[in-house]
């Protein structure tokens, strides 16, 4: 006879009021310029025997960028970056969770931006869980990873008189994420 363990699945929605998705990128090579998308939403998928099993995806609204500078989220949002108007959403699906220990993990999934879809590494750590005092879970992560402009066709930039060029193809993300459990 074979018995089955039950899985011990529980679905989680991102708390946007207490969550982060934010960027950073070179500019003029010398500084740095960060952003944040004011606008998103994940579900994540936790199997608690089986953390693998577990799965993420999420959706962040272009349109809402925001690095404190109206004409600069202007530009972002435009054809030379994002075109917002043409691709609104950036989405990310994982497919596939690995554990590092008990608090660190890896979550490899596919980022699709302006509809160029790549794989993608996420570098976590699980940051608490706890019982708030509305009678709700909640569970915090962080992640983080980089990506290069090129490879989702934001190729905007402006070569500059002294060697270098106005944004650098390099972006780092960071994620900061507080989730809460959702009734089965």
């Amino acid at each position: 006879m074979v018995t089955q363990q039950k899985t011990a699945t529980s679905t989680w929605t991102v708390d946007k009021t207490h969550s982060n998705v934010d960027f950073q990128v070179k500019h003029l090579m010398i500084s740095t310029v960060r952003g944040h998308f004011r606008d998103f939403e994940a579900t994540l998928v936790l199997d608690e025997h089986e953390p693998v099993n577990s799965r993420v995806t999420a959706t962040v609204d272009v349109a809402s960028i925001d690095t404190n500078q109206p004409d600069r989220d202007a530009h972002l949002r435009s054809d030379d970056f994002f075109n917002a108007e043409a691709f609104p959403k950036l989405i990310f699906e994982s497919r596939r969770v690995e554990t590092k220990d008990g608090k660190r993990f890896n979550v490899t999934g596919d980022l699709t931006i302006r509809d160029v879809t790549r794989e993608v590494a996420l570098e976590g750590e699980l940051e608490g869980r706890i019982q708030d005092p509305w009678g709700n879970e909640r569970v915090a992560f962080s992640a983080k990873t980089e990506i290069s402009r090129k490879d989702f066709n934001v190729r905007w930039n402006q070569v500059l008189e002294t060697g270098g060029v106005a944004v650098s193809d390099a972006v780092k993300i960071r994620l900061y994420i507080e989730a809460v459990k959702q009734a089965n």
